[in-house]
């Protein structure tokens, strides 16, 4: 066997980095295109849409036609259509997302405003989800099949049930009858549970599936079988050994859930009255303000892009298959 220099064996980890660099090239350039392709989307949206730009900003307001035209070229709507597109994607690269119509203000400001109030909903719904789900996965992965039936059924319905639906009943139950939690956030913690459980309970039925078929799987893995030889207990074996492998569908799912955090973030917004991106994105579409519809999606597009680039990362760290052909 080559020897490398000082008679060292050879570095033969360097092809491992190469391809593993193009792998994070390759995202990359994809999570681009996914960007590129939503931006290029909202613009065309600007154009279909039916209405006058102009009299989308003047509200119900008569103006005269010289006005109107000022109005045009004040904004650069009497351009070409491919000169108007070239610089809308030159001010979405300078962080310009564009004036609201209707509340004359600039949308990144208007949607960076909000975006804490939409992290923290996403987030308490998310780490609802995962931890209700992994719970339930421990407490009924491999049991009787009454149990399991009973279970499946459960989580059928959740992730099947409308968020609209799901909160207004926890609204009904929770704060008009029982007066234990607020209806209408107050800025504390006690008024992000509802939101919170709202937003969670469909991505809990979809975590619970998924996290225990992985995990009745990995209960019939040689490690497990040697583990019960040792005396391991059944509850021992899921937490110390069998939920560390189930994990992984978990971290996968995690892209996807971007997805369902963002679209339910604008029912669960309206339904409790809190402020965030996806209560603005409701009122812009009702009172059609483009330039606010249209920061919505591309941010919402940038957010699912580097959260799934991240769980990609993450994911060929985690996974071995992964790591052995790119080492």
């Amino acid at each position: 066997m080559s020897r490398g220099p000082g008679g060292s064996p050879p570095r033969r980890w360097l092809p491992g980095r190469r391809v593993l660099r193009h792998w994070v090239v390759r995202r990359l350039a994809l999570a681009v295109v996914v960007v590129l392709g939503a931006a290029t989307a909202a613009f065309a949206g600007l154009w279909l849409a039916p209405g006058d730009p102009v009299q989308l900003i003047v509200g119900s307001h008569e103006v005269t036609p010289e006005t109107a035209a000022r109005v045009r070229a004040d904004l650069g709507l009497d351009e070409p259509l491919i000169v108007q597109y070239g610089r809308f994607l030159l001010r979405l690269l300078h962080g310009d997302l564009g004036q609201s119509y209707q509340l004359s203000q600039p949308v990144s400001e208007l949607l960076g405003g909000q975006a804490g109030a939409t992290v923290a909903l996403a987030l308490t719904g998310f780490l609802l989800a995962a931890l209700g789900s992994v719970l339930l996965a421990v407490a009924t992965a491999g049991r009787r099949p009454l149990l399991r039936r009973a279970s499946s059924a459960v989580e059928l319905v959740l992730s099947s049930t409308p968020a609209f639906w799901a909160g207004i009943v926890l609204l009904t139950l929770f704060s008009f009858q029982w007066q234990l939690f607020p209806a209408v956030d107050g800025g504390g913690l006690d008024g992000l549970v509802l939101p919170g459980v709202t937003l969670a309970l469909p991505m809990l039925g979809v975590f619970t599936q998924v996290l225990r078929e992985s995990m009745e799987r990995s209960l019939e893995e040689p490690y497990a079988l040697s583990a019960r030889a040792r005396g391991s207990g059944e509850t021992a074996l899921r937490l110390r050994h069998s939920l560390r492998h189930t994990l992984v569908p978990l971290l996968t799912l995690s892209g996807w859930t971007v997805g369902s955090l963002l679209s339910g973030a604008v029912v669960v917004e309206t339904v409790f009255s809190r402020q965030g991106i996806g209560r603005i994105a409701a009122s812009a579409i009702s009172t059609r303000d483009l330039p606010v519809v249209t920061g919505v999606v591309v941010v919402s597009a940038v957010v699912f892009t580097l959260v799934n680039l991240l769980v990609d990362v993450l994911y060929a760290v985690a996974d071995p298959r992964l790591k052995e052909a790119s080492g």
